[in-house]
């Protein structure tokens, strides 16, 4: 089984200039809701499936309630988001879900800091897109590999290159299954997360979460090549490598986030 820690130093040299120091903080700031979604996968009843607006609740007349307002909307729309997480669904469905739930998650975080951040709100509203296509049973048409959003930029290109080269197998082995699903949609949120607190100045907080997404990709990483062949995880290699050359030139050194589209 090819190193992985190897196969990173293969693609890149690149490391932060900054020290960044694991912090003891826990990565994702779960909601009570949210931490019972993680252990338990049970069919929801069907009439309790419904779109995602129905969690939109009235206007409110000061920040307090306001924060609180939306951080009810965002254990609501968690709570729907359990059912596509279960183990009978597509793996393609489960990266969504999982996707979305990372989403909620990081807009939950930024909520009970300064009521949602602009970061934030792009969070929820694309953890709330994620959902809606999920209900609607047009997550076919959400794309694998999509564009990093304004608020964040492309740090860590080797992380990036692996990241898409897992997904990008996806369509060319084993008809489209995406192997570990849940590292990898984790994986992609806290590379988004990460590259903000470093445009922000937060190290300790950005070290933290790309520590988090190298392991959570090193796990999809072993996943992969226990699942298929040696050929397979050769192949995924070049991959990972074509897409480093492509994601190596966008590397955003001067650590200012303003979004980044992704080459396919």
């Amino acid at each position: 089984m090819p190193n992985t820690s190897n196969l990173l130093a293969r693609i890149a040299t690149y490391k932060r200039r900054s020290c960044l120091v694991l912090s003891a903080t826990t990565f994702f700031i779960l909601s009570p809701l949210a931490q019972a979604q993680a252990s338990d996968t049970n069919n929801l009843p069907n009439a309790f499936i419904v779109l995602a607006n129905y969690c939109d609740n009235g206007s409110t007349q000061n920040n307090a309630s306001i924060a609180y307002a939306k951080q009810q909307k965002i254990d609501c729309l968690l709570t729907q988001l359990s059912f596509y997480q279960q183990q009978t669904l597509s793996s393609r469905q489960q990266y969504f879900a999982y996707k979305a739930q990372a989403l909620f998650d990081y807009a939950s975080y930024e909520n009970s800091k300064n009521n949602l951040s602009v970061a934030g709100l792009q969070a929820l509203e694309n953890g709330t897109h994620i959902l809606k296509a999920l209900q609607k049973s047009e997550d076919k048409d959400l794309p694998l590999i999509t564009a990093i959003p304004s608020s964040s930029a492309l740090m860590r290109p080797d992380l990036w290159a692996m990241l898409s080269a897992l997904k990008d197998s996806a369509s060319q082995y084993n008809a489209g299954t995406i192997i570990a699903p849940r590292e990898l949609a984790f994986s992609e949120v806290a590379l988004i997360w990460a590259a903000t607190d470093q445009c922000q100045s937060s190290l300790d907080q950005s070290g933290l979460r790309f520590r988090m997404a190298e392991r959570w990709l090193e796990q999809a990483h072993e996943a992969y090549v226990n699942t298929y062949d040696s050929k397979a995880s050769v192949a995924l290699e070049d991959l990972m490598v074509s897409y480093y050359e492509q994601y190596a030139p966008l590397d955003a050194a001067d650590e200012v986030c303003h979004g980044q589209p992704l080459p396919l």
